[in-house]
């Protein structure tokens, strides 16, 4: 099991033309106060802050002590993906200490959300506005009663209070198929960031990790 080291020091760098410095610094800290319960019990005390170029913490990040799939021992060997995680799973929780801008280009308040996992849905609509089709949808604390996982169409229903319209407040989701032990910051094309971290999984049972790739800034291209 991978987790980050209590009390660490480390800080990661990643500069982005025209965009601000941002940092990573992981430290021991409680899961947010305004949580629903069971909320606390599931998620590790490691939280992860990104530093903004003033070294003020711009968001804080707490995940799953061992994120649950169901994945046969085959796949484990294999390598799991994002596909194997239920949709609607916990992943863990995040605190905007100031409005963020999601993929979709929609603001989310500052606040603590939930961050559940979600497929993009192959229609029209959403053709070519993303390149992959994983992401996290967001939820407002004060409206996620509980760890456990949802019916996707109340997932989607509660995650559009995130930004307070229709559509949910999604985080993309990219590969991090190598991940280092380290949580890492990477700079990809058309200027967005990914918070790249591995977490541990509990694959009916069987103890592995996967690596995740948040993206924490950039939009879609599409207008």
């Amino acid at each position: 099991m991978i987790v980050l080291p209590a009390l660490c020091s480390f800080v990661c760098a990643v500069s982005l033309a025209d965009e601000p410095k941002f940092t990573l610094k992981a430290e021991k800290a409680d899961p947010p106060k305004d949580l629903k319960d069971g909320f606390a019990a599931v998620l590790s005390d490691q939280s992860l802050q990104l530093l903004d170029e003033k070294g003020g913490v711009y968001a804080t990040f707490w995940f799953r002590k061992a994120i649950p799939c169901k994945a046969a021992p085959e796949q484990v060997k294999n390598g799991l993906t994002y596909r194997e995680i239920p949709q609607t799973s916990l992943v863990g929780v995040v605190q905007f200490t100031q409005p963020w801008i999601d993929f979709r280009k929609q603001k989310i308040p500052a606040g603590t959300y939930t961050l559940r996992m979600a497929l993009q849905p192959m229609d029209g609509d959403h053709q070519g506005t993303a390149p992959f089709g994983e992401f996290c949808l967001l939820v407002p604390a004060a409206k996620d009663e509980k760890p456990g996982t949802l019916e996707a169409k109340a997932l989607h229903e509660l995650s559009a209070n995130a930004p307070g319209g229709t559509h949910p407040g999604v985080m993309l989701l990219f590969p991090n198929n190598k991940p280092e032990d380290e949580p890492k910051l990477a700079a990809k094309p058309n200027a967005i960031m990914v918070l790249n971290v591995k977490r541990p999984i509990d694959a009916d049972g069987t103890a592995t990790t996967l690596g995740f790739g948040f993206v924490v800034a950039g939009v879609t291209t599409q207008q």
